[in-house]
């Protein structure tokens, strides 16, 4: 086992949001107990203050970290979002302060790709506003607009994890698949992609968004792109709140052009339960609204939990970087017959050779060096025969464009 520099139990883990159990569980079976759980998101001076003796965060989507709080988070080394997204912290600023962000790129994917399914079946039976006239006590049996999913179009923008999962499931019952992308992707079953986002709206009779929040996707589906999609289509957005001009989206609502709509995220979102929810789409019965759940069934919950926990713990204990989304990736085990220093610094030329030189000058051996760079950090890991003490640290701390220095063991 490891002879640790520093004692697990003096690393402060703050876990905010009702992250699942299965973090805690997995972080005390690896001798982190210093772990403090909170169901709320912390946001302002609360967070302010709370971050600042903390070394490993995790989140899920209502805890902001951006570059005022990162920047008093001086003990911070480590970020983990509970989530498929990021766009909660700014990750360029995290990165250039020396903390990897890590996330669950894949553990609720099943969970959105049924909720899409459900809400295609519910959105093109007409059902949304048959129950809400039923509620009124209306009885309204017509067959309307309903129409079997069996044969019809499904438009996936953005076949990623999530998109290609319900291409699957919606190819099993029946449907056809049309998807765009801004990469090339390789089809799964009978899906078809297509070369532009104007030819999946004229063809669709359904369209799901599963793109993440950028610059590029903000409002990529405006007034513009509502007129384009076919009269009658069904529109769904679980991916991210900016992406969908809802209020195109409700104008098309009203003239009849859509036959209606499925709404799990928004821009902004309540803080808490408790705050109200104030939205154009509520005007429509045969709209879908829920309070992000996309990702929110007890398996999907649980199964972040411990991918991110995994992923945070091994980071500090060996310094594996693998899955962090802003930070190049080192992945090593551990070995308990060397010391392991984590140097991460800018790119700039002379760094390494400073680091080495530092080395060299104690008579001291590395046996082993890893580097990953990319175009604006450095990240190695240096591995010793020797017994410095960790005193040794501040001064690696001295070597010129050096962000944070850890020495494992």
């Amino acid at each position: 086992m490891a002879r640790y520099s520093f004692d697990k139990n003096k690393i402060k883990v703050l876990l905010l949001e009702g992250i699942h159990d299965n973090a805690l569980k997995h972080f005390n079976e690896n001798g982190y107990y210093n772990v403090e759980c909170y169901k709320e998101a912390f946001n302002g001076t609360r967070l302010e203050d709370k971050i600042q003796d903390v070394h490993i965060i995790g989140i899920r989507s209502r805890t902001e970290l951006r570059r005022d709080i990162l920047q008093k988070a001086r003990k911070l080394i480590a970020i983990g979002c509970f989530s498929i997204g990021t766009n909660q912290v700014d990750l360029y600023d995290a990165k250039m302060l020396g903390i990897p962000v890590f996330n669950a790129p894949f553990s609720n994917t099943r969970s959105v790709a049924e909720l899409v399914i459900a809400e295609i079946i519910m959105l093109m039976r007409g059902v949304p506003e048959k129950n809400a006239l039923a509620h009124r006590k209306i009885w309204h049996k017509t067959i309307g607009n309903a129409v079997e999913i069996r044969g019809k179009t499904l438009g996936i923008i953005g076949y990623g994890h999530i998109g290609s999962q319900v291409s699957i499931l919606a190819e099993s019952l029946g449907m056809n698949i049309i998807y765009y992308d801004i990469e090339k992707k390789l089809s799964l079953g009978n899906a078809k992609p297509v070369s532009s986002l104007e030819e999946l709206l004229r063809n669709a009779d359904v369209v799901t968004l599963h793109v993440p929040s950028t610059p590029l996707t903000k409002n990529m589906i405006s007034k513009e792109q509502v007129l384009m999609m076919k009269k009658g289509a069904c529109l769904i957005n679980t991916s991210r709140g900016d992406v969908v001009d809802y209020t195109a989206v409700a104008q098309g609502l009203k003239s009849g052009h859509l036959a209606g709509a499925a709404a799990d995220v928004f821009d902004p979102e309540p803080s808490s339960n408790e705050e109200p929810f104030i939205h154009e789409l509520q005007d429509f019965d045969n709209v879908i609204l829920t309070p992000h759940i996309g990702g929110n069934t007890r398996e999907a919950q649980a199964n972040i939990g411990l991918e991110v926990a995994e992923k945070l713990v091994k980071y500090s204990d060996t310094g594996s970087t693998i899955g962090a989304v802003n930070f190049v990736e080192i992945s090593l085990m551990p070995n308990n017959s060397t010391q392991r220093f984590l140097h991460i610094h800018r790119n700039v030329p002379g760094v390494l050779k400073e680091i080495n030189n530092f080395f060299s000058s104690k008579g001291i051996n590395i046996s082993a060096e890893y580097l990953q760079t990319d175009a604006d950090i450095g990240y190695v890991i240096i591995e010793t025969e020797s017994e410095l003490d960790p005193s040794s640290v501040e001064e690696l701390k001295k070597i010129p464009y050096t962000i944070k220095v850890r020495m494992l063991y």
